[in-house]
């Protein structure tokens, strides 16, 4: 709501070649109570005064030697980039309103000047125009919210699936009824797991913990952005991540073989920087899943079927500070990795399984570093 006093107290420009036309207009606006009117009698002014002090509205004179009002409007038209020209224009001519308006003006007076009628058009326009600046003004606010909502959806979600929840009706009317789910016939799952994590933590003070979860959590992230996966979730002190989805692509077993190396090697970083000696298992397992979003608050995108089972078994059946993958994985990666075969091992659920330790890379591809031809335990690398 517009308040008089914010009407009274409207930035004013008053523009005309005669220096009687001017003091007569001032005189009208200050006597009803408008307490910020200036005036130029040098049109080529105008715009200059109007970038320095954004005038709530201008009475512009038409008819000026050198420059005229219409010139004026056209300078105008290029600061006023939300195409509200403020300018209520003065003339005696009356077929040069139509023209007038055409230009951008929003209303006139005529000459000579009605005491009346010059205060209620001065009135009137003073009064749009701030209802205008306020509307805007609320309208950025509703956008700045809307990109910080967006911005904490695409946290959330993948951006194919945001730009999915967005575009449905019962999504702005605060409800949503409907299930998203999409098959994957191959991806890849990982699982990481900082070993004795609950042993090494029982002391720590929470504030502290916290600290240190994200400060690792935030390097896998960077990882995940690095190499295509999507952060699927984290639990406690697991890290799990997935490549192929929610946009389907081949190499998603190379990408997420790259994604655990250098996750190890990023938690060997953490503990140079903070004096621990942290360890962690990471598990890879490849096949297909179903992925979506379910549930009607706090949407959580999440993966479910066997494959995503075995990944975690992977890791749960893994050995401290190893990459352990599924056979089938490690066939859908080419030999520019270093591979040690586990051989068969009893996994909970799955009986039997063959499984093989990433042990590397071969080449400085990726990593910028040369694996030799045995890891730190002295194994041979296949």
């Amino acid at each position: 709501m517009i308040k008089s006093s914010d009407i009274l107290n409207g930035k004013i420009l008053i523009v005309d070649d005669q220096e009687a036309n001017v003091w007569l207009l001032v005189r009208m606006l200050v006597s009803a109570g408008y307490t910020s009117v200036t005036s130029t009698m040098n049109p080529r002014e105008v715009c200059d005064l109007h970038r320095k002090n954004h005038y709530d509205l201008i009475l512009l004179d038409l008819l000026m030697p050198e420059m005229d009002g219409f010139q004026v409007m056209e300078c105008l038209n290029e600061i006023e980039k939300d195409s509200y020209l403020p300018v209520l224009v003065i003339t005696a001519q009356p077929d040069q309103k139509l023209h007038a308006l055409r230009a951008g003006a929003r209303d006139f007076v005529s000459k000579p000047f009605d005491l009346s009628e010059v205060l209620a058009r001065v009135q009137s326009m003073l009064e749009v125009r701030l209802l205008h600046r306020e509307t805007k003004k609320l309208y950025d606010q509703v956008l700045a919210e809307q990109k910080i909502s967006e911005r904490l959806l695409l946290n959330v979600l993948p951006h194919p699936i945001a730009e999915r929840l967005k575009s449905r009706e019962e999504m702005a009317a605060g409800s949503f009824e409907e299930v998203i789910a999409d098959s994957f016939d191959d991806v890849t799952v990982l699982f990481a797991d900082i070993v004795d994590f609950t042993n090494f933590s029982t002391n720590m003070p929470p504030e502290k913990l916290i600290i240190l979860l994200n400060e690792i959590f935030t390097d896998f992230d960077n990882l995940a952005d690095r190499y295509g996966l999507e952060k699927i979730k984290t639990i406690g002190d697991t890290y799990m991540a997935a490549s192929g989805i929610p946009v389907p692509v081949n190499n998603h077993a190379e990408q997420a073989a790259n994604m655990a190396i250098d996750m190890m090697e990023a938690l060997e970083k953490f503990n140079q920087r903070n004096g621990y000696g942290l360890q962690m298992r990471i598990g890879l397992g490849s096949g297909a899943v179903v992925a979506g979003v379910i549930g009607k608050r706090k949407f959580i995108y999440d993966l479910w079927g066997d494959t995503v089972n075995t990944a975690s078994r992977m890791e749960s059946h893994g050995v401290s500070g190893r990459i352990q993958m599924m056979d089938c994985t490690r066939q859908k990666i080419d030999k520019t990795f270093v591979f040690e075969d586990r051989g068969l091992i009893d996994v909970k659920g799955k009986g039997q399984m063959h499984t093989w330790f990433l042990n590397g890379r071969q080449t400085a591809a990726v990593s910028g570093k040369t694996q030799d031809s045995k890891d730190k335990k002295g194994h041979h690398k296949n």
